[in-house]
């Protein structure tokens, strides 16, 4: 009898642990294991040990990359510096800054109608 679709593929697992690591994308793992982008969805939310060869392989190389990341900002890259800063420290890097404001303005035109906001404009 033939193995179903899921069998194949988790006969695969080595593999698809490999190519997460080599940095495939899903879509090109799926391609790999000849099934479509919405049966390997499927798969990684029906079946936790495919889920899990996919996290191990992208687990690993993202670790490298880190480690790779790290030493270049420690060696004077400035752009891995600021990359690494605003990644790991975003409350005191990220450029956009958010600032609270727990005061009232004053604006002597808020109450004023549109009638009067025109008239005041004419008047000038």
């Amino acid at each position: 009898m033939a193995k179903s679709k899921w069998e194949q593929v988790k006969n695969k697992l080595m593999l698809v642990e490999g190519w997460a690591r080599d940095g495939l994308t899903d879509k090109q793992i799926a391609n790999n294991l000849n099934i479509s982008e919405d049966t390997f969805y499927e798969y990684k939310k029906r079946y936790s040990e495919f889920s899990e060869s996919l996290k191990k392989g992208k687990e690993i190389v993202d670790y490298e990359v880190e480690n790779a990341l790290l030493k270049t900002a420690l060696e004077g890259n400035t752009t891995a510096q600021i990359f690494w800063l605003k990644n790991r420290r975003p409350s005191k890097w990220r450029e956009k800054q958010e600032i609270q404001h727990s005061g009232n303005i004053n604006n002597p035109f808020t109450d004023l109608t549109t009638e009067e906001l025109r008239q005041l404009i004419e008047d000038e």
